[in-house]
């Protein structure tokens, strides 16, 4: 098992100018980081792929290894021709997956606006997003790549239907990016929903939130669940989430792979990425 951070964390950081990805590398390593998981926020290696060696450079010079790839992408497009077409970009992103050494590539399925996330219409979309996914995981196996759907984006954020979308797409190396915070975004209980999909990662993100029900607006900096509530980042193990007990089911389940924190709250990025990364390790250890 090994902690490291999404570069989504210190995403403010690097859109400011204050470092750019390779700084921020440097930064993990600097403060506990095993890893670092790339998130394209404030640079794009489908527009620059030669990033991508400077960044296994750098990841080598520090010490850390460079633990998955993650896109964005959209399945549901509005006629076949751009449907192809996001297939072969997402293809595409394999190759700079490739390039990059990673073992584990999270690429996004489909969203829609939430009045439009009814089980009726995932189930009328499912397997049409399924055939998607294949493509783009047997492409994947070439290079010994697992390809992942996380839970997030309101339409396949539950566990039930990622569950449904792995076992849809029905190949070795599709397999889920659990986030154990993104379940309450639809309103599920992240230790239920983590002991359901355990199973199912091959990557987990630790995430915390503070919640609040849906008579008592907070006001700025929180944003309503699928069912109304409110939901506001928090550095992990400070939030309301039952992080002990989801350390403990993670650690109980077996998994040794990566831990990956990813920091979305009000603090100041760098300083809720360094405690959140010293809260897992802490947790883990008591686990």
């Amino acid at each position: 098992m090994k902690v490291g951070l999404s570069t989504y964390s210190l995403s403010r950081a690097v859109r400011s100018g204050e470092m750019d990805v390779l700084q921020a590398i440097e930064w993990i390593a600097e403060n506990g980081g095993e890893h670092v998981e790339i998130s394209q926020f404030g640079f794009n290696l489908e527009e620059t792929p030669e990033l991508a060696d400077a960044i296994i450079q750098k990841a080598g010079e520090a010490g850390i290894e460079v633990s998955g790839f993650n896109i964005s992408a959209n399945f549901i497009r509005p006629s076949e021709a751009e449907y192809e077409a996001e297939i072969e970009r997402v293809i595409r992103s394999v190759d700079i997956a490739a390039r990059l050494g990673v073992r584990t590539m999270r690429h996004d399925v489909a969203s829609r606006p939430k009045n439009e996330c009814s089980i009726r219409q995932f189930e009328a979309d499912l397997e049409r997003l399924a055939r998607a996914c294949r493509i783009v995981a047997d492409y994947a196996a070439k290079y010994g790549i697992t390809t992942t759907v996380e839970n997030h984006g309101f339409f396949i954020q539950s566990s039930d239907r990622i569950q449904r979308l792995v076992d849809a797409v029905d190949r070795p190396n599709y397999k889920t990016t659990l986030d154990i915070g993104n379940f309450m975004c639809v309103d599920e209980d992240p230790v239920s929903a983590v002991k359901k999909n355990l199973a199912y990662a091959s990557m987990i993100h630790l995430k915390d939130f503070y919640l609040r029900p849906a008579y008592r607006n907070p006001g700025e900096g929180w944003f309503e669940t699928l069912s109304g509530n409110y939901l506001r980042g928090a550095i992990f193990g400070q939030g309301d989430i039952d992080v002990p007990e989801v350390i403990r089911q993670i650690k109980a389940s077996g998994y040794d792979g990566y831990l990956s924190i990813e920091f979305e709250g009000m603090e100041e990025c760098k300083a809720g990425s360094r405690i959140g990364m010293a809260n897992a390790k802490r947790l883990w250890a008591e686990a």
